[in-house]
């Protein structure tokens, strides 16, 4: 039977002005409806009438259940920026959730929410907007979710064939999960795939400015934008640009992802080169395609300015630069230099130091050689690459 205990009183939209008292009893009844998956009790939710914001909080309660959303809390914090003539308005409220089994805590973010007045209550049409903080992807509509003892992967169910895509990426996070064990013998595979339904909702989901991930495939990064090392770390993908990769090509950026999660390069302070050096460098270690594939912009940079002089730098690693996969192969290639140089277990304890704290010229010292050493190294191969 039907429950519409928790549905909002339908009434005629007044611009009464924000109304934080009864905004936030609405949001303590979303917190029950997202607790219980109770779809019709968060469609009641809605400002009635609102077919689109019906299915939408529906869909937050079947998202809630696919995904097994835990520790969920909604805090209404305060208004922002003026309300519109049909008196809703956009608040700041402060959300925790986690995925049970994925989540060792839950993430904590400001997500900005529009409250329209229903008569003697208040509704809520939406999540997010553009600039108002992050927009966690479970709560931007419908989602084909695979689960499995490794993955938990959501796909917005918007995209064409969302279902296959979803089975797609739970297949290449299994496929992954035993490139990065090959290095990482210790990680148990445990990640996260957020699939937003463009390269826009990607911007959207991790509150950066239009265009900032047009270029990236993928990014591994915290939920909630903090750089706290309890945050929740997930792979968000940018489906705009893996729809257009070859199989092996996907497949490289998802196992260079996992290089990240398994070992926290989220909220790590790595020096860039090293950090998505090595990543690439376990994701192709075991691929069979020629260096004039895998390294084909490096080579063309080299040919074009002659070898760099000095290892990639944040500037390089930008998301909007013009060379950045030019500067990801650099990176694996220094990575790559020093695993022929002094080991691959060298390599592996290089960057196991690194991701504690010690610096890079001390991790390779300890190694046996220096960053000098590995930079004319590094330059020779590329001179001899780019003849």
């Amino acid at each position: 039977m039907r429950d519409d205990t928790h549905r909002v009183t339908p009434g005629s939209i007044t611009a009464a002005g924000p109304r934080p008292g009864p905004a936030a009893s609405t949001l303590h009844l979303l917190e029950e409806a997202v607790e219980s998956h109770d779809p019709d009790a968060a469609r009641g939710l809605a400002p009635a009438g609102d077919a689109a914001a019906a299915s939408l909080m529906g869909s937050v309660a079947d998202n809630a259940g696919a995904l097994d959303v835990v520790d969920f809390s909604a805090r209404y914090v305060d208004e922002t920026g003026a309300g519109a003539d049909d008196g809703s308005w956009t608040a700041q409220v402060v959300l925790t959730w986690g995925f049970e089994g994925f989540d060792r805590e839950p993430a904590s973010a400001e997500v900005a929410v529009t409250f329209v007045p229903d008569g003697d209550a208040v509704a809520i049409r939406r999540f997010g907007g553009v600039g108002d903080g992050v927009e966690p992807l479970w709560l931007q509509g419908p989602l084909e979710v695979r689960r499995s003892r490794q993955a938990l992967v959501m796909v917005a169910a918007s995209r064409p064939g969302a279902g296959r895509e979803a089975a797609t990426y739970a297949r290449r996070v299994a496929r992954g999960a035993r490139v990065v064990r090959r290095v990482l013998t210790d990680w148990k595979p445990s990640a996260v795939i957020e699939v937003p339904a463009s390269a826009s909702a990607l911007d959207a989901t991790l509150d950066a400015a239009e265009g900032t991930y047009a270029g990236i495939a993928a990014v591994t990064t915290t939920v909630d934008g903090s750089g706290s090392a309890d945050a929740p770390v997930h792979v968000f993908v940018n489906p705009d640009v893996t729809r257009g990769l070859r199989g092996a090509g996907a497949q490289v950026v998802m196992s260079h992802e996992l290089v990240h999660v398994a070992t926290d390069a989220a909220t790590s302070a790595v020096d860039l080169w090293l950090l998505e050096g090595f990543a690439d460098y376990v994701a192709l270690r075991d691929v069979p395609l020629p260096l004039s594939t895998t390294a084909a912009r490096a080579i063309d940079r080299v040919r074009r300015d002659g070898p760099p002089r000095q290892l990639p730098g944040p500037a390089q690693f930008d998301t909007l630069a013009t060379d950045l996969e030019a500067a990801y192969e650099l990176a694996w290639l220094a990575c790559a230099t020093l695993a022929d140089e002094v080991g691959e277990r060298a390599l592996l304890d290089v960057y196991t130091r690194a991701s504690d704290g010690t610096p890079v010229e001390a991790a390779l010292r300890r190694s046996g050689t220096t960053v000098e050493v590995l930079v004319g190294q590094w330059r020779d191969r590329l001179a001899s690459l780019s003849s």
